[in-house]
């Protein structure tokens, strides 16, 4: 029997594909709703408010999650979550020195985000290459 045509192969599950959107947008409705926590882990050497970047992420995550939604945007909106999870790992390091000294728990959740970038990373580059 003959495979599928090159574009019937690029197309897998849509599932990681939502899965990774609905992250994305519940994450940055949080940015909205609730902005404090991400204030504080914004690196103080960066211009400005805290308060801008908190809101621009959050902007950014429900951009990117809507165009990973889109069919005809999807290629794009992975290429936009690679680049939104890179650009905001250095607030997560920064977290990590923030929060030397919060309880044990809170220091290791801190600490095991850091490597949690990287599977993140992974899905977006597969959708990116499967669209």
């Amino acid at each position: 029997m003959a495979s599928p045509a090159p574009e019937l192969q690029r197309l897998t599950s849509p599932a990681p594909v939502y899965r990774l959107a609905a992250m994305l947008l519940g994450v940055g409705t949080t940015h909205f709703l609730m902005p404090k926590p991400f204030d504080a882990i914004v690196p103080a050497e960066l211009p400005g408010s805290a308060r801008f970047y908190t809101y621009a992420s959050g902007l950014a995550e429900l951009a990117t999650g809507a165009m990973l939604l889109t069919p005809r945007t999807r290629r794009f909106g992975a290429a936009a979550a690679v680049a939104l999870f890179v650009s905001v790992f250095p607030a997560n390091v920064n977290m990590v020195r923030l929060w030397k000294d919060k309880p044990l728990i809170m220091r290791l959740g801190a600490i095991v985000r850091l490597p949690l970038q990287i599977p993140m990373i992974v899905a977006a580059l597969k959708i990116y290459r499967n669209n």
